[in-house]
């Protein structure tokens, strides 16, 4: 019986059933069938609401929504193309660090694409970049920023696992640098090849523009100062992060209005962060059942008979998290997945931060990987391409980006460089 009702709800799932109601009788299922009352579920839903770093996803993700609507992708772009647009290739580094850092603030990488995806497209064809290149380039840099602060990531994974935030943030850093120089410098190399021309560089141009987005780059120097300096918690700073991003878009650079853009901002955050919080709920009861049946420590009882050094376990982590990132989206997976490998990685020594750090890692992969890759769904629609089209085009990125994951993983001083 259970594993008819198993395969029920994952062919269900596969012909496009909400996640969240999948999980929600996943969670009924398993305590009817643990002989426990289904009410149970709901005290998880009660646990999620007192959780205090909670309230910073809602918060990060409306200020990222306000800086999405209010021209700060594009602002940025000026910004960075004066400042390395003059190199060879600069145009493409241009479009990875603004990727990056605007994803960090807005935590989805579809609105990413949507955002900047318009405005580079257009900008790498004029600059004569292949076509196959742009789209890669621009499907795989929209989720470049989910290991950088205040990453709404990071943040669900911390409050899931109970790992501290701020070391997560801290964690993230070198590898999300190691990341864009690595493709950084693919990029620079291929348009050498393709002899890409480049503009020169102007001072009074670059002045010009840092003024202009003088604002823009102060508030990830806030947000770090703040935490990483102890003057505010990760709630206050998601909180300080929005008032500044209203203050900013409103007042500074009047790019929003107060009664006609801010309800719109407000529903697209709401709708954001809704989906993720009605996944969370449901699938923190289901989890908790699964742990109480032993279900992690009936697995980890299974792998110690084929498994016998952490190295190992950490190649079979890889593979098992690169298909759960083909198959879930990173939020779902998140909750889901979490609590169940957390007990094997602690037998394994594998150390919180690290393990943190190299699955969310594997999930920022799993948004190039069909068949659930949201990145070429998104840009698939955002470009007109279709999604086998966009996939062979980030595949010499994906590619890099699996070199990327094998050192992390077996190079834990790249995340632990601050211990």
């Amino acid at each position: 019986m259970t594993f008819l009702v198993v395969g029920l709800l994952v062919l269900l799932a596969l012909l496009g059933l909400p996640l969240f109601a999948v999980l929600g009788a996943g969670g009924i299922a398993a305590s009817i069938n643990a002989d426990l009352d289904p009410e149970i579920l709901i005290i998880e839903i009660y646990r999620l609401a007192t959780q205090p770093n909670l309230i910073a996803i809602p918060l990060f993700t409306f200020a990222g929504m306000i800086m999405a609507a209010g021209g700060s992708p594009q602002r940025l772009v000026k910004l960075f193309n004066a400042l390395f647009g003059w190199m060879p290739g600069g145009l493409a580094v241009v479009t990875i660090i603004s990727c990056a850092f605007f994803t960090a603030f807005s935590g989805a990488s579809g609105v990413t694409i949507i955002a900047l995806g318009g405005l580079l497209y257009p900008m790498l064809k004029q600059a004569h970049y292949q076509e196959r290149f742009s789209l890669g380039l621009l499907t795989s840099s929209g989720s470049l920023g989910l290991l950088f602060p205040p990453s709404i990531a990071i943040l669900l994974y911390g409050i899931v696992s109970g790992v501290n935030i701020d070391d997560l943030f801290l964690a993230g850093i070198v590898p999300g640098l190691l990341l864009l120089l690595i493709l950084s410098v693919y990029s620079l190399g291929v348009a050498k090849k393709g002899e890409v021309p480049k503009h020169a560089f102007s001072f009074s141009d670059m002045l010009t523009v840092v003024r202009g987005s003088l604002w823009d780059i102060m508030l990830p120097l806030v947000i770090i100062t703040g935490i990483f300096g102890g003057f505010v918690t990760v709630t206050e700073a998601a909180a300080l992060t929005a008032a500044y991003a209203l203050f900013v878009e409103i007042v500074v650079y009047k790019a929003l209005n107060l009664s006609r853009d801010l309800p719109r901002v407000l529903r697209d955050s709401a709708a954001l962060v809704g989906s993720i919080l009605i996944i969370l709920g449901v699938a923190m009861g289901l989890t908790n059942l699964l742990i109480d049946s032993r279900l992690p420590m009936r697995l980890l009882a299974l792998m110690e008979q084929h498994i016998s050094s952490q190295l190992q376990f950490l190649l079979l982590l890889n593979l098992f998290l690169l298909i759960v990132g083909a198959m879930m989206d990173i939020f779902s997976a998140i909750v889901v997945v979490v609590p169940l490998i957390l007990p094997l990685a602690a037998r394994y020594q594998v150390d919180p931060v690290h393990l943190g750090i190299i699955f969310l890692a594997n999930l920022e992969i799993g948004y190039l990987t069909p068949p659930v890759g949201i990145n070429l769904f998104i840009a698939s629609q955002r470009f007109g391409k279709s999604i086998l089209t966009l996939f062979h085009s980030a595949l010499p990125f994906l590619l890099l980006m699996l070199i990327w994951l094998l050192l992390l993983t077996y190079v834990p001083a790249l995340t632990l460089w601050w211990r």
